[in-house]
C-alpha cells in the first residue's frame, strides 16, 4: 500500500461560481494537505490534522507556499499536431491543407507515433494537464502509440482514431467499413483498460461521407459508454461547404442530429456560429460545446458566445485545440478566453476560469466523480502552481491582496513555468520539481 501526504494551499470547487465573490463555490485551505492512498484521495483538510493522524514515517511532499489544485482537463486537442503549432495560414481550411494533412501522413510510421507520443505527454504534464480528449490520426498506429504511452504513465486519457473518407489526401482516407472495423477493434482493445477511454472520432462532416456517419452512428449505438468527438461550426467557409455536401439538412448541427451523434457523451469542438435552433438541440441532448479560444483567434474563426450558450443551458467545456491552438497551457487558454469574452461585454471571473479547467471540464466529460476535484474518493491528479514563478509575477504578487487576485495573476501571466509539479494518480510526474520535504510553512501569503 502506497500512502503519502501532499502539503500546500489547497483549492477545489464544489460547483460553478455565480460571481467573483462566490466563496461558497470553492474550498480553500491555506495550510492544507491531501492524504493519498494507492492513487486515490483519502482525506483533505488542515495539514496539522492530517499529519497528526498519519504514520510518523509517511512521505510528505511539501509545497507550502504553492497552490494545490485538481489537474487541468483539456477537452479538445490533436495529438499528431504538436510539431505544427504556430504554422501560418490565412484560415482553417488553408491551414488543414497546407500543414495538418501533410503532417498527419507521417503517422503511418509506428516509431514516429511513439516518438511524438512521448513528446506529447511530456508537454501536457509540463503544462499541468492530466486529462485530455484527443484526436489521433486515421492510422491505427497513432492510436496504439497514444494509448500505450498514456497507459504507461497511468493517465486518464480520452482518444480515438480519426474517421475520414473524403476531401483529404488519399494517404489519409479510410472507408466507411474500415473505419467501423478498425474503431471497433481499438475500442475492444483499449476502452476501459486502466484509465483509458475511447472517443469515436469522425473529423467533421466535410471529411466524412453519409455512409461513414452512418457507421459512426452504429458505433455510438454499439458502444454507448464511449465518447463521440468532432468539429462543429468553427469557420464560415467550413459551414457553407458542410451545407453544400449535406443540402437536405436544416443546418450544420442537423447533420450530426440526423445520424444520432448528439448526446451526453458528445463533444463538439468550437460551436462559434450557431443558430438558435442549433443551440436548442445541443442543450436538449446534453451535448457539450467546446470553447477553443487560442485556435479561434489564431485562425480568425470567430468569437465564442459563452453567455448565449450558457443561458440556454448548453454544457460548455474548454480546450487548447493545439496545433490550431497556439499553446498547451490551460492558463494561457483561459487568458485568451477572458479577452474573447471581454470583446463581447461578457464578464468571466478568475473563479469561473479555474472552475472551467478543472471541475467544469470534468463535468462536461461526465468524469466529475473521478477528476477535476480534490474530493475524497477522487483520483489523485493534482497540479501545483507557483504564482511567483517569474520575475514579473513576483513583482506583481507584491501587491496582491487575496486569492481571487492571485488566480487572475496566474491566468494572465502564468504558463508552464508556473507549474511546479504534477501528480498523476498520486505520483510526481513532472521532470522539474522544487519539492522540499522539510519546508517551514510561512503564514503570510498576501501583503
Amino acid at each position: 500500500m502506497s500512502t503519502s501526504i501532499i502539503r500546500g494551499r489547497t483549492l477545489t470547487f464544489n460547483r460553478k461560481p455565480n460571481s467573483i465573490n462566490d466563496a461558497e463555490s470553492y474550498n480553500y485551505i491555506e495550510d492544507g494537505a491531501i492524504l493519498i492512498q494507492d492513487g486515490t484521495i483519502k482525506k483533505i483538510g488542515l495539514f496539522k490534522d492530517i499529519k497528526k493522524h498519519s504514520p510518523k514515517d509517511i512521505k510528505i511532499y511539501d509545497h507550502s507556499q504553492q497552490l494545490l489544485i485538481p489537474g487541468f482537463v483539456d477537452a479538445h486537442l490533436h495529438f499528431p499536431q504538436i510539431q505544427l503549432v504556430g504554422s501560418y495560414a490565412a484560415n482553417l481550411l488553408e491551414w488543414l491543407k497546407n500543414y495538418t494533412f501533410i503532417e498527419e501522413q507521417k503517422f503511418k510510421n509506428f516509431s514516429h507515433c511513439q516518438n511524438i507520443a512521448k513528446k506529447f505527454f511530456d508537454t501536457l504534464i509540463n503544462h499541468g494537464t492530466t486529462t485530455a480528449a484527443t484526436f489521433c490520426t486515421v492510422h491505427i498506429e497513432s492510436v496504439e502509440a497514444f494509448f500505450e504511452e498514456s497507459h504507461k504513465r497511468n493517465m486518464l486519457m480520452i482518444g480515438g482514431k480519426v474517421l475520414m473518407d473524403r476531401n483529404a489526401p488519399p494517404k489519409l482516407l479510410d472507408t466507411p467499413q474500415s473505419s467501423y472495423d478498425n474503431t471497433k477493434t481499438l475500442i475492444n482493445k483499449w476502452h476501459g483498460v486502466g484509465r483509458q477511454l475511447y472517443a469515436i472520432s469522425p473529423r467533421f462532416a466535410i471529411t466524412s461521407s453519409p455512409q461513414q456517419l452512418e457507421m459512426s452512428q452504429s458505433l455510438v449505438n454499439e458502444f454507448p459508454d464511449c465518447y463521440l468527438q468532432t468539429h462543429l461550426s468553427e469557420n464560415k467557409e467550413e459551414i457553407e461547404l458542410a451545407k453544400k455536401l449535406y443540402p437536405d439538412f436544416k443546418d450544420y448541427t442537423g447533420i450530426y442530429e440526423h445520424y444520432n451523434l448528439l448526446g451526453p457523451n458528445s463533444l463538439f469542438g468550437h460551436c462559434i456560429h450557431l443558430s438558435s435552433r442549433e443551440i436548442s438541440i445541443l442543450s436538449e441532448t446534453k451535448s457539450s460545446a467546446v470553447f477553443c479560444p487560442t485556435s479561434n483567434l489564431f485562425l480568425g474563426s470567430g468569437l465564442f458566445d459563452f453567455q448565449r450558450l450558457s443561458k440556454r443551458s448548453v454544457k460548455i467545456a474548454t480546450g487548447t485545440d493545439t496545433g490550431g491552438g497556439t499553446n498547451y497551457s490551460m492558463l494561457k487558454t483561459m487568458d485568451e478566453a477572458y479577452k474573447i469574452l471581454q470583446l463581447q461585454n461578457q464578464q468571466f471571473s478568475p473563479l469561473e476560469s479555474f472552475y472551467q479547467i478543472t471541475l467544469g471540464n470534468a463535468h462536461a466529460l461526465s468524469l466529475e466523480n473521478k477528476i477535476g476535484t480534490l474530493a475524497i474518493g477522487s483520483d489523485a491528479d493534482i497540479t501545483i502552481l507557483d504564482s511567483r514563478a517569474t520575475s514579473i509575477m513576483k513583482i506583481r504578487m507584491e501587491t496582491v491582496k487575496n486569492l481571487i487576485e492571485e488566480l487572475f495573476v496566474l491566468q494572465t501571466m502564468g504558463d508552464d513555468r508556473s507549474v511546479m509539479q504534477v501528480y498523476i494518480n498520486g505520483k510526481p510526474s513532472k521532470n522539474y520539481t522544487n519539492i522540499n520535504l522539510k519546508t517551514k510553512h510561512e503564514k503570510k501569503i498576501y501583503n
